[in-house]
C-alpha cells in the first residue's frame, strides 16, 4: 500500500536510491529461497546474488524490478533480525565499491613489488 501512494504522489527520490541493494551481515548458511522469501515481500525481484567466497560470505546483492520496491525494502529491512543477525541493507553505489577494490589492487601490487625487490616495511 505504501508503495502505491509513493508512486502516485510522484515523489522525487534521493540520488543514491537505485534498484540494486547491497546486503551485509547475513547468516553464512542462508539459502537463496530464504532470501527470496524475505526480500520478495516488498516487490518483484530480478536477481539475488549471495556471496560464497571467503571475502564475500555474509553479503548479497538484491536487484528489484522497480526502484520504489527497492526503497521500501531498504526502509523495512534495515535492522531486520535473521537468525539472530541484524541485516544491513544499503543501496549499491558503484563508485564506493570500485574504490575499495582499487585499494585492494594497489595493496597487492605494492606487496608484489616489495617481494620482488626484497623490500620490507617491518622495523628491524
Amino acid at each position: 500500500m505504501a508503495t502505491i501512494s509513493l508512486r502516485k504522489s510522484n515523489t522525487r527520490l534521493p540520488p543514491e536510491v537505485n534498484r540494486v541493494l547491497y546486503v551485509r551481515n547475513l547468516p553464512f548458511n542462508i539459502s537463496s529461497e530464504e532470501m527470496y522469501d524475505i526480500f520478495g515481500k516488498y516487490g518483484a525481484i530480478r536477481q539475488i546474488r549471495i556471496g560464497t567466497n571467503k571475502d564475500t560470505r555474509g553479503t548479497a546483492f538484491v536487484v528489484y524490478e522497480d526502484i520504489y520496491d527497492a526503497k521500501t525494502a531498504v526502509d523495512h529491512l534495515s535492522g531486520f533480525n535473521v537468525a539472530n543477525r541484524y541485516l544491513i541493507v544499503l543501496y549499491y553505489q558503484q563508485a564506493k565499491m570500485s574504490k575499495k577494490f582499487d585499494q585492494k589492487k594497489k595493496e597487492e601490487e605494492i606487496a608484489k613489488m616489495q617481494e620482488k625487490y626484497g623490500v620490507s616495511t617491518k622495523d628491524k
